[in-house]
């Protein structure tokens, strides 16, 4: 199987069935995409296929093949951080941060696709992306900030 991973072209091993979660994870050893639920329900194993949001848990390396995949560690670096990773940490868009990374990656995918989204556009790109720490105001608020490129 061959993969381009946050801008690295990689060949796996994995056989084809294996979920692409458990390929970053255990194969490549990329750990932002989190193992919550497994049946695509939560959210924190969301990563770009091709630009476009999609739970890793669910999908079989076969279905990847020859794709570009960008996890949370693709946007950007602790030294640079990505607009919406710098809004979350300016507006504590994060608790424990099991979360966090589908958030941010659902968001970077938002606003890659709609620049200036409405709060109904934000709800719709969110859902289905579950935190258990919060009530959600402080993560659409980094959201918010990411948009109005408030974040440093």
């Amino acid at each position: 199987m061959n993969l381009t991973v946050n801008g690295v072209e990689r060949d796996l091993d994995s056989p084809p069935l294996t979920s692409l979660l458990t390929a970053l994870r255990e194969e490549l050893g990329i750990t932002g995409p989190k193992a919550g639920c497994q049946q695509g329900g939560c959210g924190t194993c969301t990563v770009l296929v091709d630009g476009e949001p999609r739970r890793s848990c669910l999908l079989p390396l076969a279905h990847v093949e020859g794709a570009a995949v960008t996890t949370v560690e693709g946007l950007g670096t602790p030294a640079r951080l990505s607009p919406v990773q710098a809004a979350f940490h300016q507006e504590y868009g994060s608790q424990c941060g099991f979360c966090t990374p589908g958030f941010l990656v659902a968001t970077h995918a938002l606003l890659e696709h709609k620049p200036s989204p409405t709060r109904a556009d934000i709800e719709t790109a969110l859902s289905g992306h579950v935190c258990r720490c919060t009530g959600y105001v402080k993560i659409l608020a980094a959201v918010e900030a990411a948009i109005q490129g408030e974040a440093a």
